[in-house]
């Protein structure tokens, strides 16, 4: 799981975020869900997912 990066952007994604090695939030989600996550990337209509992968995954 230390190898394994989670994006997610609401409640329901809480558990894998704090679970895998790299938990990525969206800037929209709700800020009980970023204090989860490891690091924020840009919102879901802001490319925040593939921009997440090019600068964690494909570095």
């Amino acid at each position: 799981m230390e190898q394994t990066m989670t994006l997610g952007d609401n409640f329901n994604d809480v558990p894998m975020l704090k679970i895998a090695g790299l938990g990525v939030a969206m800037a929209n989600a709700p800020q009980e869900v970023k204090n989860c996550a490891n690091v924020v990337t840009e919102t879901n209509n802001h490319n925040g997912v593939s921009k997440a992968i090019e600068k964690y995954v494909l570095k």
